[in-house]
């Protein structure tokens, strides 16, 4: 297993953290999906010249409360906008988009799809892929179909790539510990979705975002403006970014099918 990362304490004196990432392949549901769960992860590759490769199944364009001025089209351009923004404030610079529905990923072909993250993963040949759990994080549908998808594309990779991992994005305990009353107020976590967690002992990597590291995701969560502004308006600068100051991961291969 990966050591934990502890970027607070990284320099250019104290070697590479990320000697074992390689080349990091994300796959996400929606813009912003990537930024809230792994912009410390790339972030922290990227200082360390690592590649990283982000894939979006979806634009997000039902991603609002006021439809009737954001309609579909209008939000999609102003969501793709925003990715670059968010991916280009970490150093990313290679992103793919899939094409599906907001919405309509669980109703998607999945051989198709499966394939397409397989092209995807011959093409890249990552060391590190990233994707949601089986719970999606938050029990979206598409978040749920996305972790299928892209763990059935992994499996059907490891014979000839046996090295490549993967890495599901998960909770702490301390996490909930800390910000459970928040996250009930503003219901990011559904009634119904069981959100997961790793005791720290089990996860394959953490990041923890402070200093240089924590400025960089804060740039990449701020330039998805559209959606994370109501948010930061509600709770706070400080607040928020505190929020979302730890990154978790578990090995996909430690987590039983549909449990994370």
């Amino acid at each position: 297993m990966m050591p934990l990362i502890h970027p607070q304490r990284w320099s250019l004196d104290t070697g590479d953290p990320t000697a074992e990432l390689g080349t990091v392949l994300g796959v996400w549901a929606h813009p912003d999906d990537e930024a809230y769960l792994s912009a410390g992860l790339m972030a922290l590759a990227r200082r360390h010249g690592r590649r990283v490769v982000v894939v979006t199944a979806t634009a997000g364009e039902h991603g609002t409360d006021d439809p009737v001025c954001w309609p579909p089209a209008r939000l999609a351009r102003r969501r793709r906008k925003e990715m670059a923004a968010s991916l280009a404030a970490i150093g990313v610079d290679e992103h793919h988009w899939l094409g599906y529905g907001d919405g309509a990923c669980a109703d998607a072909d999945e051989s198709e799809a499966i394939a397409t993250i397989g092209e995807i993963i011959d093409a890249v040949q990552p060391h590190t892929i990233v994707t949601f759990g089986p719970d999606g994080m938050t029990g979206h549908p598409d978040h749920c179909a996305v972790s299928a998808w892209t763990t059935s594309a992994w499996a059907s990779c490891r014979r000839r790539y046996p090295g490549a991992r993967l890495w599901y994005a998960t909770l702490l305990p301390s996490f909930h510990q800390e910000w459970g009353s928040l996250n009930d107020a503003v219901g990011i976590f559904p009634a119904e979705a069981t959100p997961p967690e790793t005791p720290e002992d089990e996860a394959a990597a953490i990041v923890h975002c402070d200093g240089w590291l924590a400025r960089r995701k804060a740039a990449a969560l701020r330039a998805h403006a559209s959606q994370v502004r109501p948010l930061i308006e509600a709770v706070g600068e400080d607040v928020y970014d505190r929020w979302w100051a730890m990154e978790a991961f578990v090995d996909a291969a430690r987590v039983p099918a549909g449990v994370s």
